[in-house]
């Protein structure tokens, strides 16, 4: 699946209300979107003005069958890490943080 279409479907997933969090106790700083310091709304329109310089993947490091999206870009002044993976239906979210 290429750029535009993770895209695409990461965005759909978030209009739609269709996503998770995955629990991590080994890390510091909290994702925002999980504590309810970003919108859905926000983070879709982060994503959808990432271009496919910002973005990288690579497999879960428990289950290498799933892969891990990754966009890291500067917006507004603001620089953004955002990081999911698909579990159909839905988007799950490890890290969204500034």
């Amino acid at each position: 699946m290429g750029y535009r279409e993770v895209k695409r479907q990461v965005i759909d997933c978030l209009n739609k209300g269709r996503i998770s969090h995955e629990q991590r106790n080994d890390i510091d700083v909290k994702n925002l979107l999980a504590i309810g310091q970003v919108s859905l709304e926000e983070v879709a329109v982060v994503i959808g003005r990432s271009r496919g310089n910002d973005y990288s993947s690579s497999p879960h490091h428990f289950d290498a069958s799933i892969t891990v999206h990754i966009i890291k870009t500067n917006q507004a002044g603001q620089s953004w890490y955002v990081k999911w993976y698909f579990v159909e239906p839905n988007s799950v979210f490890i890290s969204v943080h500034h």
